[in-house]
């Protein structure tokens, strides 16, 4: 009989670490998106695209976005129209719809621009700044941040 009660409870405690294992937290591999650093930059057609946002890290409620556009060369590019979309999933198991906000930026000058971005929540937000000229984009850089 004891036994018996010792195979169950060898048993049981297989189960249970099986059923929490998979609560673990990925790792990041090639091919997804590691979170910004704080003046992450990255280079899509060409052009580098520069994020940086005060606070740092963002927050929920009103931030300041910060993005740079530069050619290949480094020459400031100043006469692009610069937005930074943030956007979460939906959480079905925590019954919250997506979000998602657009901010539009402002050439201030040498390449940068700037504008307010509003985060409604804190956590994990995934972000595509898009540089476009005369309507076409010219450069676009996607990433994730997590808003405190």
């Amino acid at each position: 009989m004891r036994t018996i009660n010792r195979l169950f409870v060898v048993y049981g405690l297989l189960v249970l670490s099986g059923c929490t294992s998979g609560s673990q937290t990925p790792s990041i591999t090639q091919g997804q998106t590691a979170t910004a650093s704080p003046a992450a930059t990255s280079s899509s057609g060409g052009v580098a695209i520069e994020f940086l946002s005060e606070p740092d890290p963002p927050k929920a409620g009103d931030n300041t976005i910060a993005v740079t556009v530069r050619q290949p060369d480094g020459t400031a590019i100043t006469d692009a129209a610069v937005t930074a979309v943030f956007s979460m999933p939906a959480m079905p198991a925590m019954n919250m719809p997506a979000m998602r906000t657009e901010a539009t930026l402002s050439h201030v000058e040498g390449g940068r621009y700037q504008g307010m971005g509003q985060l409604s929540m804190s956590g994990t937000w995934n972000v595509t700044v898009t540089a476009t000229r005369d309507g076409e984009p010219i450069g676009r850089r996607s990433f994730s941040i997590v808003a405190k």
